[in-house]
């Protein structure tokens, strides 16, 4: 089973992306906070990269190069340099998930501004085509290889971990998008029930910008 994998950009994204894609299925349970080891998880696929700098000082450097001036404007796009300022950290915030289903209307859940969601954050009918889609914003500086990771667990057993790399975006006051391939959920007796999942969101410099616990359930119909 599968859930929230699989992120394929349909906005608005600015610079290369690359899909990177895992799915594993193991018996290894987490650890007693519900982590596992990030270093293991990150180490492979993490880049050394130069001080970071502000927009500002990134629009002054190579101004005389013509071919690096147009690549870092159509990366841009039309940031207002004035409410950025000279900051030099990105911010990357998870404003919802929508859970898509033909035939039925959005199932919109907010993502807590502190904490877990408590309780059975959503529900999902057995046997049932769906697709997830993430919302977000950007701001203050340019977010470069955001990362989105998905654990899942069912009594104890890990049996999803997905990793997906989204892109390199800049900041705007337009949120992006992110809408997952439609995915199936599974069927019988043994995949109804009630699961336990890890969600997480980080940049190239191993940054976290949102790490949420939470439950959801699969059953024989929709929750009315």
């Amino acid at each position: 089973m599968s859930l929230a994998v699989g992120v394929v950009s349909n906005s608005k994204i600015m610079g290369e992306n690359t899909e990177v894609s895992e799915t594993k299925s193991t018996a290894k349970t987490p650890t007693d906070d519900g982590t596992e080891d990030e270093a293991e998880e990150y180490e492979d696929g993490k880049i050394e990269l130069g001080p970071q700098c502000s927009l500002k000082e990134q629009l002054e450097k190579d101004k005389d190069d013509e071919s690096l001036r147009r690549w870092k404007e159509q990366l841009l796009g039309s940031v207002d340099l004035n409410s950025v300022g000279e900051t030099l950290e990105p911010d990357v915030k998870i404003l919802e998930l929508a859970i898509k289903s033909p035939g039925r209307p959005d199932i919109v859940v907010p993502i807590p501004e502190s904490g877990n969601p408590k309780g059975t954050w959503f529900t999902l009918k057995e046997a049932s085509r769906y697709r997830m889609k993430f919302t977000f914003q950007v701001s203050n500086n340019i977010v470069s290889g955001l990362q989105y990771s998905n654990t899942v667990w069912k009594t104890g057993l890990k049996v999803d971990n997905t990793k997906e790399m989204l892109g390199t975006f800049s900041p705007q006051l337009e949120t992006y998008t992110h809408e997952m391939p439609e995915e199936t959920t599974p069927s019988g007796i043994f995949a109804r029930g009630s699961y336990s999942a890890k969600t997480k969101f980080v940049d190239d410099d191993n940054k976290c910008y949102l790490e949420i616990y939470y439950s959801f359930e699969i059953k024989k119909e929709w929750q009315s």
